[in-house]
């Protein structure tokens, strides 16, 4: 057998527990950063969910689109503010968010149904999915996730399609909120009962030292990740990302990752493989999943 060969094999061997064990289990992806910009990235993406998809889990992808948001507004004259490494949002930039967050929901679709027909895309506020509250008033119209209807993602991937959502979501007054996409995904991840919650992202995961890129905490408690967001560690973009994986363990989801999405195949990598690219956070409770 050449060496290549042996290789491969034995990438097949490491993976087959974890195809074992993850079997028909819904796992949340929350797509962001490099992988979104990056066209060779995204086709990988694709390329990997639809892999996913055929082994038997059940993948449900989340988007944002912060760059491509932020670009398209200033074409139109709207600088972007951010708090908290969230965007401040007027009605303006609201619009302008709803436009370009549905191009993207389109062109993710269509690289998975360029494979095979079983990409569907949803906003929030198709069917009532996600419901809003309003947010902080300093943000404007950013609001958080009241309430998710999870029938609708279960119908669709029963029947082994896959969901691509958006999320905008609308209050009970019919107003319409720009949601965090990070945010989104661990509410959904904890209603859906996911067994993962995965954030790509274009960084290498929470850092042990903000100076030092090779300084990657690998795995996190729930109490350690308190302890950091408590802290000064968290900054910027990486608070949201933070803050989402404890909502989503905290609600149940066993594991959630922010992975470096700037390397090909993370998301294979991360979830069929024993090396991890990124930053892991553990359930209290949870012995033997990886």
């Amino acid at each position: 057998m050449s060496q290549s060969a042996e290789n491969t094999a034995k990438v097949l061997i490491e993976a087959l527990p974890y195809i074992r064990r993850f079997d028909q289990s819904l796992i949340v992806i929350k797509l962001g950063g490099a992988a979104m910009e990056d066209e060779t990235l995204f086709a990988h993406f694709a390329a990997d969910v639809m892999l996913l998809r055929s082994i038997g889990m059940r993948p449900v992808i989340v988007h944002g689109g912060g760059p491509q948001i932020s670009a398209f507004g200033e074409k139109l004259g709207l600088k972007p503010k951010f708090k908290d490494g969230l965007r401040v949002t007027d009605a303006d930039t609201l619009s302008a968010a709803r436009m370009v967050l549905g191009n993207i929901n389109k062109d993710i679709v269509a690289a998975i149904n360029r494979r095979a027909p079983v990409a569907v895309g949803l906003s929030g506020e198709d069917g009532g999915l996600i419901t809003a509250a309003p947010g902080d008033a300093d943000l404007g119209l950013v609001g958080s996730v009241a309430r998710v209807r999870p029938d609708l993602i279960q119908l669709l991937t029963s029947q082994r399609m896959i969901p691509v959502v958006t999320v905008i979501g609308r209050d009970l007054t019919g107003e319409a909120y720009n949601i965090n996409a990070d945010a989104g995904a661990a509410a959904l991840a904890a209603k859906l009962g996911a067994k993962k919650a995965i954030f790509l992202t274009s960084t290498p995961g929470l850092l042990a030292d903000l100076e030092d890129p090779e300084s990657t905490v690998s795995e996190l408690s729930l109490g350690e990740l308190q302890r950091v967001l408590d802290s000064d560690q968290a900054l910027g973009g990486m608070r949201p990302k933070l803050e989402a994986c404890l909502a989503a363990v905290s609600g149940g989801v066993p594991r959630a990752h922010i992975i470096d999405g700037r390397i090909p195949h993370a998301l294979l990598i991360e979830l069929l493989t024993d090396k991890g690219v990124g930053t892991m956070v553990a359930g209290e409770y949870v012995i033997d999943e990886a």
